[in-house]
């Protein structure tokens, strides 16, 4: 029987909107819905939170480990390092990667991508090699033999910090040797749309969701409301994965 983990990063220490994962939508933690909704996939054995060793992250720690949820406690700033050491023990074939600022992910999309990876008998498989999906559903899925490779071997910031783009980089859909990869695709582009929370404006956006939907809808339900009621004003002016482009932005001016 194949064995997939599930680890979720999550920690207080936002820059843009600190403490964000603990924001409540209808009297519940953004959190503990993105935990809540991902406990529906049929393929992931086990998720794990992946938090720091940073006394801020204590609370992170007791509120996961009370709604019942096992926790990881590693390095706040390479985080490679913390899902590689939180998964070694497992005993894993796969690793599906998701962030907790991704609230209302939806976790059929989850076993959709894992089926397709195990299928193609892919090291490296994810919805973002294209971003066609709306940013908040962002989902990895890879070999724990290819995460060993990258904890192993990775050295830049980027690499370090965002756990993936040493596969990524050197995977086939990127034109390299070392992993065999491949892109999920939506059938229609939804790249304009946020279902991730990094600002208030995120927040308010997902507070709308959650409080006119509930927090059991599959993505496309999310996102046809978005379109239907002209919601893509209220955060579609910010950028997508700006944390991993000041990763990049530190290695350029190092150099």
């Amino acid at each position: 029987m194949v064995n997939i983990i599930l680890i979720t990063q999550a920690r207080m220490g936002s820059t843009r909107l600190p403490g964000k994962i603990f924001l409540k939508s209808n009297g519940v933690e953004l959190l503990k819905i993105h935990l809540d909704r991902l406990s529906f996939s049929n393929k992931v054995s086990k998720i794990i939170v992946a938090t720091t060793s940073d006394v801020k992250d204590d609370v992170v720690e007791v509120q996961c480990e009370k709604w019942g949820y096992k926790v990881f406690r590693g390095s706040e700033d390479d985080v490679l390092d913390r899902f590689y050491q939180a998964s070694k023990g497992e005993n894993a074939d796969y690793i599906v990667r998701v962030t907790s600022d991704c609230p209302l992910i939806d976790p059929k999309l989850v076993d959709l991508i894992i089926d397709y990876t195990i299928e193609k008998k892919l090291d490296y498989c994810s919805n973002t090699l294209i971003e066609d999906y709306p940013d908040g559903q962002d989902i990895e899925v890879f070999r724990f033999t290819a995460l060993k490779e990258a904890w192993g071997k990775a050295t830049l910031l980027s690499e370090r910090e965002h756990v993936t783009p040493y596969i990524k980089n050197n995977s086939t859909f990127k034109g390299g040797k070392l992993f065999y990869s491949d892109n999920f695709s939506s059938p229609k582009n939804f790249n304009h749309i946020r279902m991730t929370v990094d600002e208030e404006k995120d927040f308010e956006l997902i507070d709308k969701l959650v409080c006119n939907l509930g927090i059991d809808k599959p993505w496309r339900e999310y996102v046809d409301y978005i379109i239907e009621h002209d919601l893509l004003n209220i955060n579609g002016n910010i950028v997508r994965n700006e944390g991993y482009y000041k990763s990049l932005l530190k290695e350029t001016r190092k150099k």
